[in-house]
């Protein structure tokens, strides 16, 4: 029979591991250059700069970030459904 507290202790740790890399991740910054677009963006997928012929262009940066965004929610949905599909939650 497994110890319930240990459990406990064990989804603590890895929300703590979890928290880290999460943290790592937003610290590192990937940049790419295209022609004459630049993107930044964050481990993390979080857009940080777009420059159009070295113009930042904050319309679509934030346009960016919303698809992301809506990517991952949509990505968690499946993932939810697969869980609960497999009796994980």
């Amino acid at each position: 029979m497994m110890n319930p507290f240990k459990m406990l202790g064990d989804m603590n740790a890895m929300r703590q591991h979890a928290a880290k890399i999460q943290q790592a991740l937003e610290a590192e910054e990937f940049e790419v250059t295209r022609g004459n677009v630049r993107i930044v963006i964050t481990g993390n997928q979080n857009v940080k700069r777009v420059e159009i012929q070295g113009e930042a262009n904050d319309d679509v940066r934030q346009a960016l970030n919303e698809a992301i965004k809506k990517s991952q929610q949509a990505a968690a949905g499946k993932l939810t459904e697969l869980s609960k599909s497999l009796n994980l939650q």
